[in-house]
This record gives structure tokens, C-alpha cells and sequence, in this order.
């Protein structure tokens, strides 16, 4: 097999065939291509794409370069759950509690951030103590005995798109449908849950911006799950504003807390329950009728509250030592008029800067730095009126970028709505 002839096949818009794709990708983990023939094949990937075939037959290479978790022994459906990312989402946080208090397995492997983006990992690691590398024993161990896990992918897990995701992220080709779907799909089905929940974001602050392309991207995503024979929904959520009211690790740990408390930002707790009920009613065959009265009864209870303290204890986290700032200042507004637009990928950068996350994949991030937004879109400001409340050690943030990332209008505009769309 020639990795130049399959280069030249995919830049010519050609269909690569099963053998090609497993070529490259078998002989780019083995270190027989390099870098460079790799990039070039993801940029032909990126420029002219693939059809369902292709990325299907990528998605397996990925698979099959690695382990796959077995959980075929620990009784009931598994469920596990994927979001594309955005700033502010802590679902996971929330959902995966929701759903094994209900008596649904949770296996989750989740990331780290990489720029302005946060990762459930690093979330978690704010917590002290909290342990995110588990064997693939400990794993299996921890879903039987308390219903669900959330832990960072191992070395031995589909180690080529480890790979070929940091190649990906610094070459431009991040921005890819085929890419995007068969690097979250090999992961989302070596980890071993028999049925998934997508949640596919859309808007200003996704990483998909365009809602025809996040549906494209969300329609290939279901059907990869379909050919593994794993029941797969993608729901289609927006992101045009941060989710809930805080950016930064521990902050967002703060707020997911709250939230089971029952006391958590509207849009928030609507969309975790959504997303939970359609995990229960996956999980457990029932109507997503049924299962929302679960969900809403186990947020109520606080029962959800207790599987998640129970879920932290297990891996070692001590939720009274949660990493914080030490100092903190308000952000008011100059002007008045309603909120029409938050540039949320602005306000996550000042956080960045503050130390938030990475920019490069090797750098130490700062837990407890972040922010607290206090109006959203829709809401009415008047002169004086807090925007923001930021939280940092060393470093501020920038006031005028933060208040250039509100954008008041005279009438108050239509809002966006919170879910554009189910996709099964």
C-alpha cells in the first residue's frame, strides 16, 4: 500500500477504500508514515471531505487501534453521553448523576481543554484528590459497584486518535464533519456503553457554527452509532451565549453543585434534564415521558446530589476543598437596554488569559481562576448593573473586552431557543 497514492486519491476527490483508510491509519500509529504524509491525507479529508462509508471505515481503524472496554458483565443497558463542546458547559457534571440515581449505568471517558474550550477532566480536577487516570479494571470495577464513572481516556484506548487529534489541531483541520464525527464516535464506542446521547451544539460559540453543518454533523454521528449497532440520538442544543453563569474550572464544579441542589440557572437544569431523560428512557425502555418524571424526581429528591457526591468520594475527591481565586472584582455596564448578543468565545479568552485552560496541550492551567456572569441574553440592563464578576490570582482580565462581549439593543430581541432539534 503507498500512503502517497492515497494522498493523491482523496486531494483527486476520490472514494479511499476500506484497505486504504485501515493502511493509514495502522501504519501512521506504527510510525511507518509520518506527520507530514498524515497531515497532508487530513487536509485532503478536510478540503473534500468523506461519505458515510469512508467515515465509518475510519472510525473503525481508530476502534480496532486500541482496547475497547468490556462492560458486557455489569447488568442493565450502559449509557454514555458526548457533547461537542462550548463555553460554560458542565452538563456532564449534572446529566451523569441525574441518570445513575435513576438506575442507569454511566460510563464516561471524557477530555481535557485544549484553548478556550473547557474539558470535564480538568472540571474535575479541580476538586482535590479527585483521580481521573483509572486502569480499565478500576473502570469496569466502579460502574458495577456504583453506576458510573467519569475518568480520562488511557493510553490503550484509541491511541490513533490521540494521535491524530493533537496532529489535527495544529495543522488546520480541526473543522471537519468526517473528522469531528469518527474521532468523538471511536471513543464514544471503545469505552463500551451500548447506547448514546449526543449533544450537538450550534452557534456563535460552538465548534460548529453553522446549524446545517452541526445537523450534517449530527446526522453522521447517529448513523456511525447505527452500523456499530448502538442506538445513538443526537440533540441538537445552542450556544450562542455561555451555559449557565460561570466559565472556569472549579467555578463551574460550584455550579453544577448548585444545580443539583436544585437551585441552577434555568437553561442549564432545562437542557441537563432533557438530555437525562433521554438517557433513562434509552437505558432503562421506557417513554421519555416517564423518564423525565425520573429525572425531575431524582433532582427533586436529591438523590442526583448524592450519586454525585458518592461518585467524586469514590474517586477520591474532596468536595469541601473545591480550588479557588483568591480575589474577585465586578464588571457594570456604562450603558442600558436589553442583552441581544454575548460574544462567549471573547469572554472565555479573558479567562484563558487569566490561566483558565491551555494553549498548548503540555501547559499547567489554574483551577479556581474564572468568571460569573450575572445578566444573559434577553435581560434588561440598567446603568450601574454588574455584567460580570471575575475571579483571578495573578492576572485580570480585560474590562473593555469583557464589556465589548455584551451587545445591548433599545427592544429586546427574540431569544434563542435552547433545542433546534432531535435527530434519532
Amino acid at each position: 500500500m503507498n500512503i502517497t497514492k492515497i494522498i493523491e486519491n482523496k486531494k483527486n476527490k476520490k472514494i479511499l477504500n476500506e484497505d486504504e483508510i485501515t493502511y493509514a491509519v495502522n501504519a501512521y500509529v506504527m510510525g511507518i508514515i509520518s506527520d507530514a504524509q498524515m497531515a497532508s491525507l487530513l487536509m485532503a479529508i478536510c478540503i473534500n471531505g468523506m461519505n458515510i462509508e469512508e467515515t465509518y471505515f475510519l472510525t473503525r481503524a481508530m476502534i480496532e487501534s486500541g482496547d475497547v472496554i468490556d462492560l458486557s458483565n455489569i447488568p442493565g443497558i450502559k449509557v454514555d453521553k458526548h457533547s461537542t463542546g462550548g463555553v460554560g458547559d458542565k452538563t456532564t457534571l449534572v446529566v451523569a448523576p441525574i441518570v445513575a440515581s435513576c438506575g442507569v449505568s454511566v460510563a464516561k471517558l471524557s477530555g481535557r481543554g485544549l484553548g478556550h474550550t473547557g474539558g470535564t477532566i480538568d472540571k474535575l480536577e479541580s476538586i482535590s484528590g479527585f483521580k481521573s487516570d483509572l486502569s480499565e479494571e478500576e473502570f469496569v470495577q466502579q460502574v458495577k459497584e456504583i453506576g458510573i464513572v467519569d475518568a480520562q481516556q488511557t493510553k490503550d484506548i484509541v491511541p490513533a486518535d490521540k494521535k491524530m487529534y493533537a496532529l489535527r489541531d495544529v495543522t488546520g483541520t480541526t473543522r471537519s464533519v468526517p473528522l469531528i464525527a469518527s474521532s468523538i464516535m471511536s471513543k464514544k464506542i471503545a469505552a463500551g456503553a451500548d447506547k448514546i446521547i449526543l449533544d450537538v451544539k450550534t452557534g456563535s460559540g460552538a465548534l460548529i457554527t453553522d446549524f446545517e453543518e452541526s445537523v450534517e454533523l449530527a446526522k453522521m454521528m447517529v448513523q456511525i452509532g447505527k452500523m456499530f449497532k448502538k442506538e445513538t440520538i443526537a440533540v441538537i442544543t445552542d450556544m450562542n451565549e455561555p451555559l449557565g453563569c460561570s466559565i472556569g474550572n472549579g467555578l463551574e464544579v460550584k455550579e453544577a453543585i448548585k444545580t443539583l441542589e436544585g437551585n441552577g440557572e434555568k437553561r442549564l437544569t432545562n437542557l441537563c434534564l432533557t438530555l437525562a431523560s433521554y438517557m433513562i428512557s434509552m437505558g432503562k425502555e421506557i417513554s421519555l415521558e416517564e423518564a423525565k418524571k425520573e429525572a425531575i424526581d431524582a433532582l427533586a429528591s436529591k438523590r442526583a446530589l448524592n450519586k454525585f457526591k458518592e461518585f467524586i468520594s469514590y474517586q477520591g475527591g474532596d468536595l469541601n476543598n473545591i480550588k479557588e481565586a483568591k480575589y474577585s472584582y465586578d464588571v457594570c455596564v456604562a450603558e442600558e437596554g436589553y442583552i441581544r448578543d454575548i460574544d462567549e468565545t471573547s469572554l472565555a479568552m479573558e479567562c484563558l488569559s487569566m490561566g483558565s485552560g491551555r494553549i498548548n496541550k503540555d501547559d499547567s492551567i489554574n483551577h479556581g481562576v474564572g468568571m460569573i456572569i450575572k445578566k444573559h441574553i434577553g435581560d434588561y440592563v440598567s446603568k450601574g448593573d454588574v455584567l460580570v464578576t471575575v475571579y483571578y490570582d495573578d492576572k485580570k482580565a480585560n474590562v473593555e473586552n469583557i464589556l465589548k462581549s455584551f451587545m445591548l439593543s433599545k427592544t429586546k430581541d427574540e431569544e434563542f431557543p435552547l433545542i433546534y432539534t432531535i435527530i434519532k
